[in-house]
């Protein structure tokens, strides 16, 4: 019987990594994520503008109509731990430690404030590039001829045990670095011509955190 997986992300760049790389992945699996992106703000003429958070309020108000989908096995999320509002359930309290006992326990707290029993609350560590810096080998592919910027890339991901832990603030958190290091980086047009060509299992085994909320779901 095929696993529906409802999933709500940050933007558009999460909704295309889903449908474009995780579902034809998954599929063998019978495993089928379905995208809802959070809805910032209203235009008033047009189509609602989405991506980005700035209050937690708009992630619950946009999390709790998906468990009216009875046909739904798991209501997640994609949302990045990097640049969370700060009135998100429990970031005042965060503990100290690796940014991997900090992310899990927002997610712990995200899942007891929604107290929904199919909820698996995903936080991805600490940025959506983290998944580009462990795509390392598949950037030449896109970015060519950028044997320096390659070479910084190295040194980076060099300078830290996974790629889900480079983070060190606003100017260097994942995307800071990216842009810096490939002035022409566009999240969506990159990110997707580099993750459709990377390996999701070697993805999977770089990135610790992604990889066991993956595991959930697959058990």
């Amino acid at each position: 019987m095929s696993k529906k997986v409802l999933v709500l992300v940050e933007g558009q760049t999460e909704e295309r990594f889903i449908k474009r790389v995780l579902n034809p992945y998954l599929a063998s699996k019978d495993i089928f994520f379905i995208p809802t992106i959070i809805k910032t703000k209203k235009e008033i003429r047009g189509p609602d503008h989405k991506g980005g958070i700035s209050s937690y309020n708009q992630v619950r108000r946009d999390l709790l109509p998906l468990f009216g989908d009875s046909s739904a096995h798991i209501i997640t999320t994609m949302i990045d731990y990097y640049g969370l509002p700060s009135d998100f359930p429990g970031y005042n309290r965060r503990p100290t430690g690796s940014c991997f006992d900090r992310v899990r326990f927002l997610e712990d707290q995200f899942r007891i404030n929604i107290n929904q029993p199919k909820f698996l609350p995903y936080l991805q560590l600490h940025e959506f590039e983290a998944l580009i810096f462990a795509s390392e080998e598949i950037i030449p592919r896109v970015f060519v001829d950028a044997s320096t910027e390659l070479t910084r890339v190295a040194d980076i991901n060099n300078n830290f045990s996974s790629p889900e832990e480079i983070n060190d603030g606003p100017t260097t958190a994942p995307s800071k670095r990216l842009k810096s290091i490939f002035p022409s980086y566009q999240k969506t047009l990159h990110s997707q011509l580099i993750l459709s060509r990377s390996n999701l299992d070697s993805l999977r085994s770089k990135c610790n955190h992604f990889n066991s909320w993956l595991n959930t779901i697959e058990n």
